[in-house]
């Protein structure tokens, strides 16, 4: 059983809400800006038993080639216990009742743009298998470079750096693909600080650097 002090993200050798808003952006930046004018937005409103509206331009995004990364879903408190082990949930921060049903909304709002049949990785935590296996897109992988470094920095750049040759091995126009992972993440590979269940959306074209597509932003998350 891993312990905290052990954790490792390996080579990539091993490996063969509430309201919804899509912005469409450009190249990835540092940081991420939104742009009033070249901007597709598409509103939903999502709650336990909330309606569900629709904005225009809702069926534009091509799903071939098409980046999810998205943080898990809400899970009460911060970082993980001081007695964490990866493979024991009790040790660890879980998604509560409204982050599961926040999942399972993501998941309908994905499947409605055309996600399906993709291709879902996910960090080791406990929160983040839960959350992937809640969109119900596809059948779920491990991915050690998902995993969070909240405690440990020092593995951040190393980490990231085979987070970008992971992506640029995914092929321009193949299928979904969705990576579940930490807000750290997000931000260190996007400049994006992600809210609970929000996902960024990259466009896959062979680089390191895939185009930022837009933002599936959820209002009401922590």
């Amino acid at each position: 059983m891993l312990q905290r002090d052990t954790w490792a993200f390996g080579s990539l050798d091993q490996y063969c809400p509430h309201r919804f808003v899509i912005s469409r952006g450009g190249p990835m930046p540092k940081i991420f800006r939104r742009r009033s004018f070249a901007v597709m937005t598409v509103a939903v409103l999502i709650g336990g038993s909330a309606s569900v509206g629709w904005g225009a331009d809702s069926g534009e995004i091509d799903p071939r080639g098409l980046i999810v990364l998205m943080r898990h879903a809400e899970a009460p408190g911060v970082g993980d216990p001081p007695n964490f082990q990866l493979r024991d949930c009790a040790t660890q921060r879980n998604l509560g009742a409204s982050g599961r049903e926040q999942a399972r909304r993501v998941g309908d709002r994905l499947r409605s743009l055309g996600v399906q049949r993709a291709a879902v990785y996910s960090s080791q935590w406990c929160r983040c298998l839960e959350t992937a296996r809640l969109l119900d897109v596809g059948s779920v992988q491990e991915l050690p470079v998902l995993n969070s470094f909240f405690d440990r920095r020092e593995a951040q750049d190393a980490q990231i750096a085979s987070l970008r040759r992971f992506l640029a091995g995914l092929p321009a126009g193949g299928a979904p693909v969705v990576l579940v992972t930490h807000q750290v993440v997000v931000t260190a590979l996007t400049g994006v600080y992600p809210a609970s269940g929000e996902s960024v959306l990259l466009r896959a074209d062979g680089t390191e650097n895939p185009t930022i597509e837009g933002r599936i932003q959820t209002d009401g998350s922590r």
